[in-house]
């Protein structure tokens, strides 16, 4: 846990999706099976919370994000985001727009690893939060949609036109985001958008494997690590090398790096300890 904490308590009853922990793994499953698991509002707003929260916990070294029933994520509800929309004010609509967009910038930069554990859509927002997590482990009943230009809108939103194109270039994210057609888990995959595709009973151990092994590793060195894959797509390779020079003196000063070479010498396995 963070040593310097104030006075706000860490939140124990999150009510707009099932938030589970065990063993450093913390699990989020979105939870309206009814709706595919559509956002609301309050959703957003949770979920921006949740990845603030998290880092400070102290008890997290992994973030799975799920849904229940038969989709990942079917994106904003149409009727209470869309059809609420329609009567916002302009500046309203701002704060909404960018609420959102804070969700997707806590993903990339909270420093814990996220995995996006997917089966049936993930759709609009849905795509998107899959997109902004560090792994997308699939199986072959999960689709891509990002439908945002069949409601009328951009279909850059929530960092889509930031992400999509560093994953799958830049020739492929315009047609996924301009014509916002459905892809399956299998060109997913070819394309890079799915880290790892497994048959549908095989994802829940899939996950729960790729979430262990992050658990139970560096945690320090995984945090740095995707801290610079996200600080240096935007720098030149003198700023990024320098940040990367920079970044691994720091590291070999922790308990962790120690730790491999009493371990290596020992022949034994690593203890990794995150600090």
């Amino acid at each position: 846990m963070s040593p310097f904490r104030g006075s706000v308590p860490f939140t124990e009853d999150w009510r707009h999706f099932r938030f589970e922990h065990s063993a450093g793994i913390a699990t989020l499953t979105f939870d309206r099976p009814d709706k595919l698991n559509a956002l609301t509002f309050e959703a957003y707003a949770d979920l921006r919370d949740l990845l603030a929260e998290l880092p400070q916990r102290g008890d997290t070294r992994v973030l799975v994000l799920r849904g229940n029933g038969r989709a990942f994520c079917a994106g904003g509800d149409v009727n209470e985001i869309i059809g609420e929309t329609l009567a916002m004010r302009p500046d309203q609509l701002l704060e909404f727009t960018r609420m959102t967009g804070e969700v997707v910038k806590a993903m990339r930069e909270c420093p814990i690893p996220i995995i996006a554990a997917l089966h049936g859509m993930a759709a609009g927002a849905g795509s998107v939060l899959a997109l902004a997590a560090d792994f997308r482990l699939g199986s072959h009943s999960a689709k891509f949609a990002f439908l945002f230009t069949k409601v009328g809108l951009s279909g850059a939103d929530m960092g889509s036109a930031y992400l999509l194109p560093r994953i799958v270039g830049l020739g492929r994210a315009t047609q996924l985001l301009m014509l916002g057609d459905t892809i399956r888990a299998e060109e997913a995959e070819r394309i890079g958008l799915l880290s790892q595709l497994v048959p549908d009973e095989e994802l829940d151990e899939a996950v729960r494997r790729l979430a262990t092994r992050l658990a139970e590793g560096p945690a320090q060195g995984y945090a740095q690590t995707k801290a610079l894959l996200t600080k240096e797509l935007d720098m030149s390779l003198g700023g990024a090398l320098e940040l990367e020079a920079m970044t691994q003196a720091l590291l070999m000063k922790t308990e962790d790096y120690a730790e491999f070479h009493a371990a290596f010498n020992a022949k034994r396995d690593p203890q990794w300890r995150g600090r």
